[in-house]
């Protein structure tokens, strides 16, 4: 029997017999491309040999590279020593297979290779959806059992010093390539454990992108450059998956080099290019329930860390109270996240988080907070053919006896459906010559480039009526 290459023999005789003479007969795989039930025994049958005669501990010293030659040749031994029957192609995919469940995320390898998925939802051992291009489908992909996906499932979140089990059954957790992962295990999760990745694209997408795919206007582009150029503290909201933090990536990049520029999230996801960024995350209790650090301890925190912009991954607590008072107190051009479905109803759940948060202060002082701090909203939307669009670009003006008073820059109007069941619409301007942040514009040298965006989409609105 052939010996490792690390030090020691890895496949014993007493664990994996050979089968010989008449009564050895061969096991064949089946070849559906969704992989049929005997393709799973087959592969238990590999899986549970290799590591009863495997050392994990000698396999984890070597390199990613090395250990998949070491569990290719051991496979490879205990397909020859079953008398498993399978082509080549077979084979290989089998080895992949099994690769990737001892060094990475098992069957979900292929899809997190993928750059055009941009989440996956596993339901289960038996049922994996993936969304692509704004649509949900389901694939043929599953896992071996439950056990196997819990252990996918740890094998995450333990790379960041977290855990998921039985004790702690849900937990927040990213990949090393800054993807999201959420995981909610038994005994909440009733049908086996559920996993969701909001995948982290490689090519980091851009305003010029968003244009080109029609997101939003090359006038209402060129006027979010300017509100992220010019210290305009702006709350980007939206629904689940509609482009929140791309978009609030996208802002992002129009900030100087020179400032200083402190982030908060719950996962660590916003891609800053800038040189001067401090990224900041939160933790979660311990399995005694201390150790906590909240989105709101984040915020009061930075405060003292000399920030000049303070960004918030998303909102959704008591921090509003905070990230309010740090717009309104030196740290213009702060910008966060938050989910609601209008840029009004935006204003209105920064009022009810901040009311939750236990603050006893009257509603006014609060819209009045609100309305001294927050200068524009940009709302993004899921459509129902899968497509985002910007809706709204909209200014915050003032209190009007106890409301709060808006003005829509840009609106997003949706006019008609085409054979593929692709909703038509267009972007127009509203036609204000001139914004609340005009004075801002102009301090940093931006009045023309703004004056002449909005002459552009008001001209290009009159045309489109036309």
């Amino acid at each position: 029997m052939p010996a490792s290459g690390l030090g020691a023999p890895l496949i014993s005789p007493p664990l994996v017999p050979a089968k010989t003479g008449p009564a050895a007969s061969p096991m064949v795989m089946a070849t559906d491309t969704r992989r049929s039930e005997t393709y799973y025994e087959v592969k238990g049958t590999i899986f549970s040999a290799l590591i009863e005669a495997i050392d994990l501990a000698q396999l984890a010293r070597l390199d990613a590279d090395a250990s998949r030659e070491e569990i290719r040749d051991i496979v490879n031994e205990i397909i020859a020593i079953k008398n498993i029957v399978m082509s080549i192609s077979e084979q290989e995919e089998l080895l992949d297979d099994i690769c990737n469940d001892v060094l990475g995320y098992g069957p979900l390898e292929p899809l997190l290779s993928r750059d055009d998925i941009a989440d996956i939802m596993v339901n289960g051992s038996g049922t994996v959806y993936i969304e692509v291009a704004g649509k949900i489908h389901k694939t043929g992909i599953r896992f071996r059992d439950n056990q196997q996906l819990l252990n996918i499932c740890q094998r995450i979140v333990s790379q960041i010093g977290r855990r998921v089990d039985e004790s702690s059954p849900i937990c927040d957790a990213r990949l090393p390539d800054g993807s999201r992962v959420n995981a909610i295990v038994p005994p909440l999760a009733i049908d086996g454990p559920a996993l969701t990745i909001r995948k982290f694209k490689k090519d980091k997408l851009t305003l010029e992108q968003l244009v080109k795919y029609g997101t939003v206007s090359p006038e209402g582009a060129q006027i979010l450059q300017i509100v992220g150029r010019c210290r305009v503290n702006t709350v980007v909201s939206g629904g689940t998956g509609s482009g929140k933090t791309t978009l609030l990536n996208c802002l992002t990049r129009y900030i100087d080099d020179d400032e200083r520029i402190i982030t908060c999230e719950d996962a660590a996801e916003l891609q800053l290019q800038q040189p001067h960024v401090v990224r900041l995350e939160t933790r979660p209790p311990n399995i005694e329930g201390e150790g906590q650090v909240t989105m709101r301890d984040l915020v009061k925190n930075c405060l003292r860390m000399r920030p000049e912009r303070i960004i918030v991954g998303e909102v959704r607590g008591p921090e509003a109270f905070d990230l309010l008072q740090a717009m309104n107190t030196g740290h213009d051009g702060s910008m966060g996240t938050l989910h609601a479905n209008s840029p009004r109803e935006a204003l209105s759940r920064m009022e009810s988080m901040i009311t939750m948060g236990g603050f006893a202060l009257p509603s006014r002082t609060i819209r009045e907070m609100i309305c001294a701090s927050v200068d524009v909203v940009v709302q993004v939307a899921r459509l129902r053919d899968g497509s985002r669009r910007i809706t709204h670009i909209t200014e915050v003006l003032g209190m009007e006896g106890d409301v709060i008073i808006t003005q829509d820059l840009f609106v997003y109007e949706m006019t008609g459906e085409d054979a593929q069941g692709n909703l038509i619409g267009r972007h127009r301007s509203t036609g204000i010559g001139r914004p609340r942040f005009w004075d801002r514009a102009r301090y940093y040298g931006e009045e023309k480039r703004l004056a002449a965006a909005l002459d552009a989409a008001e001209t290009t609105g009159d045309a489109l009526q036309n």
